[in-house]
């Protein structure tokens, strides 16, 4: 019960790596608030839908992120723990990709990131104390055709990880991401066989990752075994990228 006593945020929460994320840091005694604008079942719920674990709100909506936060603040005084795990896709290559395929990915991925980063660290200031994770990905260190806007969108979140790192060190704030390669998730499972399977070849492990590989290197960064660790973008994919 390494976390006992830590609250944590975690977006993007009702599936996949974010639900794993939350799995995770609940099994090691955190309270875990979860953020998603789908429920469990994959269905959307209402906006500003709220309880004791779970908060709908869009990420990419500046007024109600900061609205979500501030609630979640006044109820339970501070938010030890963030990461940032909610994103989308919309793939196309750039020649045919619509101005909304591009501004809807930059707002969730990046724009969202920078909501709730802003929304939660003047609270960690105060405290002198939080742990950031951003979840990015191996698309933002190497590219990959017909992402542009998501590659794009993962390699800025590096950056920004960096950048805001470097503000909040000397307040006791460890920003750090993390950038999967292909895990097992609803967005690889809908790849054709000979797709997944030419990928793989790319993989020196020969396999794709599973999301609960994600999530314990998510909580290794979260735990004090790493507070001497900021600003690093750790990679988990297999080999693929060295």
């Amino acid at each position: 019960m390494e976390f006992k006593d830590k609250l944590a945020v975690v977006t993007g929460a009702s599936r996949g790596i974010g639900r794993a994320i939350g799995d995770a840091l609940t099994r090691r005694g955190a309270m875990v608030i979860e953020n998603d604008i789908l429920d469990f079942n994959g269905k959307k719920c209402k906006i500003g839908a709220s309880g004791e674990d779970f908060y709908r709100f869009d990420v990419s909506r500046s007024q109600d992120t900061k609205k979500a936060f501030e609630k979640i603040l006044k109820k339970h005084g501070r938010i030890d723990f963030l990461v940032n795990n909610a994103g989308i896709t919309r793939d196309c290559l750039l020649l045919r990709m619509k101005d909304e395929d591009w501004e809807r990915v930059i707002e969730v991925n990046l724009k969202g990131t920078f909501n709730c980063t802003r929304a939660v660290l003047g609270s960690m200031i105060k405290n002198r104390y939080g742990k950031i994770v951003n979840i990015c990905s191996v698309v933002g260190l190497t590219g990959n055709p017909g992402q542009a806007n998501y590659a794009a969108s993962k390699a800025g979140i590096i950056g920004f990880t960096k950048a805001v790192a470097r503000e909040v060190a000397s307040r006791n704030i460890n920003i750090n991401a993390v950038a999967p390669g292909f895990i097992e998730t609803e967005m690889t499972y809908k790849l054709s066989p000979a797709v997944r399977q030419q990928l793989k070849k790319q993989i020196p492990l020969g396999r794709f990752g599973k999301s609960e590989d994600v999530a314990e290197v998510v909580c290794f960064l979260l735990s004090e075994a790493a507070d001497y660790i900021t600003g690093q973008v750790i990679q988990i994919n297999g080999g693929m990228y060295m």
